[in-house]
């Protein structure tokens, strides 16, 4: 049997508005359903990303707390003093704990954590 991962799914109050943050940041095509609870975005480059909607979303707590952040995104950045103006002025925010110096921690509109990771020069 072979697998093939399919979307990279994020739970949230409002998948209309997530999605337009993500696709602001990577482009591509963006999808919403006509009810609003369910939206996609499939860049050029990457995986593709999905967000539903969740009732009683609570934003994950990180690095640590009640809420744990069970997954996180990664997005490689040639620079990341302006790979942090680009997503804070979208309206992400910076997280208040930075555990490293070739990434940077952010929070998504809804909260989820997710990190600007310098490009390394072999191309990772």
């Amino acid at each position: 049997m072979d697998y093939e991962l399919s979307l990279t799914v994020l739970d949230c109050p409002e998948p209309a508005r997530l999605a337009a943050f993500y696709h602001d940041l990577l482009g591509g095509e963006i999808a919403v359903e006509a009810d609003g609870g369910w939206a996609e975005v499939v860049p050029e480059r990457g995986g593709a990303l999905a967000f539903q909607r969740v009732a009683h979303f609570v934003a994950p707590t990180w690095p640590e707390g009640p809420v744990p952040q069970q997954l996180h995104l990664d997005l490689l950045v040639d620079d990341l003093d302006a790979g942090e103006a680009d997503v804070l002025a979208r309206g992400a925010q910076l997280a208040p704990v930075q555990p490293g110096t070739t990434f940077r921690v952010f929070l998504d509109p809804a909260g989820h954590p997710f990190c600007l990771v310098l490009r390394r020069e072999d191309g990772d």
